[in-house]
């Protein structure tokens, strides 16, 4: 006989599925509306290329980060009644894990790397895309405002993670280890394409001591800033991202069975037989 688990709910979590009646012509075009100031916001950056943004939360910063938030707001006005209300309640939980090992790999230490959205990561695979780029997006802020001023310049990118894993967990990609692994180090060309242009334009390259270090020495070797910044991208966020999407997989098929049913996307990330011996 088939469970009933669209209806039941969980003590102290709320409803099992999303507290929304799904999305309407509202929600979509909150949606739609908040993506667009995001990407305006972002061409905006490049187009101006403001000298002293992240520098401090001067009024050059202060722009992008209303721009950023008012597409942020509007993105969860769109989804947020859509995702239930035990993934909220992560939320900050995600947003304290990416501050605190971006912070420590991608600023301090020479690893090119950044390990900044495995909380974003975990919640678009959890929850969708929504909220995974939902969550890039506060958490840019959060940690722009608390330690990094110049973290927010790369809110674009820290949202289309989000999204993409919340994507790629409704294709399945985290039923196995190598197709998780395969799709975030795919994940990690757009990515590096969204977050290049920003390094080099408006930072003069990478930031962190790794990332700097790679730019500097392809730019000794004659390569432009855009070229240099775009190549150190390209191989640090394949890197970042399929190990990110693999550490995902391995936190997902360690969460107890009674965790994961109190969140019906994740049905998408079973396996078939564990989908099959859920329903029987």
């Amino acid at each position: 006989m088939v469970r009933d688990t669209t209806t039941r709910t969980l003590s102290g979590q709320g409803p099992a599925a999303p507290t929304g009646p799904g999305q309407t012509p509202i929600t979509l075009t909150l949606t739609v509306l908040g993506t667009a100031v995001i990407l305006a916001t972002y061409l905006v950056v490049l187009l101006t290329q403001p000298a002293n943004l992240g520098t401090d939360l001067g009024h050059t910063t202060l722009w992008v980060m209303v721009g950023y938030l008012a597409g942020g707001i509007l993105l969860a006005a769109g989804t947020l009644p859509l995702i239930p209300r035990s993934i909220i309640a992560l939320i900050p939980v995600a947003i304290a894990l990416n501050i605190v090992i971006g912070q420590v790999v991608g600023t301090l230490t020479p690893i090119p790397l950044y390990l900044d959205s495995i909380g974003t990561v975990m919640i678009g695979v959890l929850a969708g895309p929504a909220a995974g780029a939902f969550t890039g997006i506060i958490s840019n802020l959060i940690w722009g405002v608390t330690l990094n001023p110049s973290v927010i310049a790369f809110t674009t990118g820290a949202a289309f993670i989000g999204a993409a894993a919340g994507w790629a967990a409704r294709l399945g990609a985290f039923r196995t280890p190598w197709f998780a692994v395969l799709t975030g180090a795919l994940a990690g060309i757009p990515a590096a394409a969204l977050g290049a242009p920003v390094a080099a334009y408006v930072f003069g390259g990478g930031l962190g001591a790794g990332t700097g270090g790679i730019v500097a020495v392809l730019q000794a070797a004659g390569q432009e800033m855009l070229a240099a910044t775009l190549a150190q991208s390209i191989v640090s966020d394949i890197i970042d991202k399929a190990l990110i999407f693999g550490l995902a997989y391995l936190v997902l098929r360690t969460l107890p069975r009674r965790i994961l049913d109190r969140y019906p996307f994740t049905e998408h990330s079973r396996p078939p037989q564990a989908r099959a011996a859920r329903l029987s």
